[in-house]
């Protein structure tokens, strides 16, 4: 696969600046929007949760903001990426290239949206007086976590999608369900000790709680989950890529 990537590096960084300028083709802010789209998001639940459900966090939106930005990486990643074998069936029948290219594009361009997004966090953390700790060292890992994470589940999804279409709106009803089942809105301190091993099985705890204590808290961050959270995401991509490599026999007469 790396040999195959190497030798289509051009068309694989065609096809990242594509995904980038696509998201955002005919706009008249263009890339802005990446820094608008956290911001309205985060002003509505700003509102909400610390004015309407009385949150007790202090700096709520500081709060919030480690957290949300972090999870519309995935939300938005997942979704794209989900459809993107489909949305380029075209593409797909008339020229050869390694078709991993494009759940990999899809993936690499959300990461670089993401980190443009995390400038609203760095200034925030100036601008409320958080600053920054020595625990800032660490958000490189905990972003290459998530970002292989999603590499797995993105050349998963991709790939079965194009044999079953339904799985779009299943996923769909999980990310719903998972947004209430990952601590954004609320903390895990509040959450009863004896309903805890849940919320362990959801890998995007690890990752949002890791953000939030390397910005929010400046603390360390739960290491040895987000290790093992690592090697269970390079498993999750081996494994992806295997599964990916099988399917896309057939994505032709698929499409």
């Amino acid at each position: 696969m790396f040999k195959r990537l190497f030798q289509y590096r051009e068309f694989l960084s065609t096809s990242i600046k594509k995904e980038i300028r696509g998201k955002y083709k005919k706009s008249f802010l263009g890339i802005l929007w990446s820094f608008l789209n956290p911001l309205l998001m985060l002003m509505v639940y700003a509102i909400i949760f610390p004015i309407i459900l009385k949150s007790p966090e202090k700096n709520y939106v500081m709060f919030l903001m480690t957290a949300l930005i972090p999870w519309t990486f995935f939300t938005t990643t997942v979704t794209q990426g989900m459809s993107t074998i489909i949305a380029n069936g075209n593409i797909l029948k008339k020229v050869y290239f390694p078709r991993e290219i494009l759940p990999i594009s899809i993936v690499t361009s959300g990461l670089i949206n993401f980190l443009i997004s995390c400038i609203i966090i760095f200034i925030f953390l100036m601008i409320t007086g958080i600053g920054y700790s020595k625990y800032l060292i660490l958000l490189p890992f905990v972003i290459l976590v998530q970002y292989i994470f999603l590499l797995g589940i993105v050349l998963i999804l991709s790939s079965v999608t194009v044999y079953l279409r339904d799985l779009e709106h299943i996923i769909g009803v999980v990310i719903q369900a998972l947004f209430y089942g990952t601590p954004i809105v609320y903390s895990l301190s509040t959450i009863p000790e004896r309903f805890l091993w849940v919320f362990k099985l959801n890998p995007m705890a690890y990752i949002i709680q890791g953000y939030r204590d390397v910005l929010y808290y400046q603390q360390m961050p739960d290491v040895q989950g987000l290790v093992m959270l690592l090697l269970v995401s390079v498993v999750l991509m081996m494994v992806g890529y295997q599964i990916f490599n099988h399917l896309q026999k057939h994505f032709a007469e698929e499409l």
